[in-house]
């Protein structure tokens, strides 16, 4: 049997995306993203901005530009995403009336900012699936969504539970500014792990991911040039507040978040000699250098084995094997 078989028998499989999320709104910095995706390979994602990456008054040009971009050749592994407008700017309907024709079938996901409840993103995902539809595309387009309003924490659990939201991504800059002076600049930074606030609205958002097999995705580090820090922020989201997966603002934090947020090589080969021991005991319990491991351990294994599958890393053959089952 394959293992999301005999492993999550009745429970929401844990979704596997590319560890970064690289953000990109204008066309120079869309096409080096695309550039730098077809040299290091799908290893990471890339999100078109329509919203903050648009200039005002031309959002209806930069919708088809990005539309343009995604469906070029540039796009060789269909690791594309856009970032349509917030539910309360009036150009969000016409960004998903002109996109979802055009890239519905190719486009890797949409995602939602800036919204304030879960009815407002069920209403939004409602009008891109009647889109889609009308167009003949015969796909739900998965949905990411970012966690930015007191209105989206407070749903925060209802939103990760949606079918076609695939992961959730907190917007600390636009959460912090939302407290209006309450909280402190320094925690849009470095403060961002400290403050209890925001400390919180992490843990909420990565809690409710977890509850509903969703990816949690952090949000960006705003210093571009210090490798160390960006490296520290990576590694507090991941260790402290579960965070599986970061945005990225600039081709230099790409390498050091896909290097600490994908599985290392070793932690590769132990989970794939474990689950090639279980599997060979048909998913029965095994001693692996010294300590008994079961289904409970194998859930943990498989999902290592998943994260490198979809970070591009290599695999042995028998593993591969059971990721394609």
């Amino acid at each position: 049997m394959q293992p999301n078989q005999v492993l999550f028998q009745g429970e929401a499989l844990p979704r596997a995306l590319p560890v970064c999320d690289h953000y990109a709104g204008t066309e120079v910095r869309m096409r080096k993203a695309l550039l730098l995706q077809s040299q290091l390979g799908p290893v990471f994602d890339i999100t078109f901005d329509c919203e903050d990456g648009a200039p005002v008054g031309q959002e209806a040009a930069h919708a088809q530009l990005v539309a343009e971009l995604l469906l070029s050749s540039d796009n060789q592994f269909n690791r594309v995403g856009v970032r349509i407008h917030d539910p309360s700017h009036p150009a969000w309907k016409s960004d998903v009336a002109s996109l979802i024709p055009r890239i519905g079938k190719q486009v890797a996901f949409i995602m939602i900012p800036k919204v304030t409840s879960a009815t407002q993103t069920q209403e939004v995902i409602d009008e891109i699936n009647h889109c889609a539809k009308t167009a003949g595309i015969g796909r739900l387009i998965p949905i990411q969504v970012l966690i930015e309003t007191h209105g989206a924490l407070h749903d925060v659990h209802a939103i990760a539970a949606l079918s076609q939201v695939e992961s959730l991504s907190f917007g600390l800059m636009d959460f912090v500014s939302e407290h209006h002076g309450a909280i402190p600049a320094d925690a849009m930074d470095r403060n961002q792990f400290d403050h209890p606030l925001v400390a919180r609205a992490m843990l909420e958002i990565s809690a409710a991911c977890h509850a509903h097999g969703k990816v949690a995705s952090h949000n960006v580090c705003t210093n571009i040039n210090d490798l160390e820090i960006i490296k520290s922020d990576t590694l507090r989201a991941k260790n402290e507040f579960g965070y599986t997966r970061k945005w990225s603002i600039h081709p230099n934090q790409i390498p050091v978040i896909v290097q600490n947020l994908s599985p290392s090589s070793s932690e590769i080969e132990t989970a794939s000699a474990i689950l090639l021991a279980a599997q060979a005991a048909s998913w029965g319990p095994i001693k692996h250098d010294g300590q008994l491991h079961d289904r409970a351990s194998y859930r943990y294994f498989w999902t290592v084995l998943q994260k490198a599958h979809a970070c591009g890393q290599k695999l042995p053959a028998e593993a591969e094997k059971l990721i394609a089952g």
